[in-house]
């Protein structure tokens, strides 16, 4: 069996995983960073150097794919990504492909479908029979990514001020966000505005997401209605885009916001099936994609060993 290595690094707007993997998709090495979106970023650069260094000296490494967002989007970034990747690595194959179209390769194996991603942004992702890639959202925080983290707990933030001053009936999720922010609910103006105004990031409004579906779990009756609009922006992604693919094209998901099983069940009753099973993780869609170039057989024993070696090298 050949010795070469190839090389997925999956990028996103608050992490970045490297998998270094054999011929048959067993991960030999892995590393784990902060967020590289060139987008809003400044640090990116820096961030995703740091998490490739160890991996440049390995000899045996072939091929390289790095799925990392803007890509294909802002041309002048989506330079400073290739050449990034190309002069960490001038002695393997390299390609660099948006973070959406990795997750796609990955979740569906390669095959056409339809792939909705909610995590910090949203987008969906669709490839036809004939191997042509159509995409629709990702326009970011500030025009769009509605649907996603950072939309949910951006909601959130704004549902519980009004419920706060009275201006809507009283919610649960004002207790579980101060909770989860650890901050003073005496004076909510002072230590909830100077957070918004100091600490607040991207990622951690984002990650309130997970405290909405934990209140829409308890019943709350306003978190529930947040996961709702989510699915009904979710939804409009999969309708704008299900003309590209074949009638009754499959479907499936990406992305941490779809730990929310409420929100993944609301979606699959707007577009009227279920979803399949992701097949491989973001990371095993960078994999692919590596592996591509080096014209591997990816069967389901190579998907296997990905899927079994990403879980035990990533367990949170």
């Amino acid at each position: 069996m050949s010795t070469d290595l190839i090389l997925g690094i999956d990028g996103g707007g608050t992490k970045v995983m490297v998998a270094l993997a054999d011929r048959s998709g067993r991960i030999l090495r892995t590393g784990l960073g902060g967020g590289v979106n060139a987008m809003d970023n400044p640090a990116w650069r820096i961030e995703l150097e740091a998490r490739i260094e160890p991996f440049r000296g390995e000899r045996r490494l072939t091929a390289v794919a790095a799925a990392l967002p803007v890509y294909g989007e802002v041309a002048h970034l989506s330079q400073q990504l290739e050449e990034t990747i190309a002069q960490a690595f001038p002695n393997a194959r390299t390609r660099v492909l948006n973070d959406v179209d990795a997750a796609h390769l990955g979740a569906l194996a390669g095959k056409s479908g339809i792939l909705v991603l909610s995590g910090t942004g949203s987008m969906a992702w669709a490839r036809n029979a004939g191997g042509e890639a159509a995409r629709t959202g990702g326009w970011g925080d500030i025009i769009g990514d509605e649907g996603s983290s950072y939309w949910i707990g951006r909601l959130a933030l704004n549902l519980v001020s009004q419920s706060l001053d009275g201006r809507l009936p009283p919610t649960a999720l004002a207790k579980a966000v101060f909770d989860h922010l650890q901050l003073d609910p005496t004076n909510p103006m002072d230590s909830l505005g100077a957070w918004a105004t100091s600490d607040a990031k991207r990622s951690s409004i984002a990650a309130l997401s997970a405290v909405v579906d934990k209140a829409a779990l308890n019943g709350d009756t306003a978190a529930i209605v947040l996961l709702d609009l989510a699915a009904d922006e979710l939804a409009k992604h999969h309708r704008a885009i299900a003309g590209h693919c074949e009638p009754g094209a499959d479907w499936t998901f990406a992305g941490g916001t779809f730990r929310s099983t409420i929100l993944l069940k609301a979606l699959e009753r707007r577009i009227g099936r279920p979803p399949i099973a992701p097949k491989l993780p973001p990371i095993g869609g960078a994999l692919f994609a590596a592996a591509q170039l080096l014209d591997w057989p990816m069967d389901e024993g190579w998907i296997g060993h990905v899927v079994a070696s990403a879980n035990a090298a990533f367990a949170q």
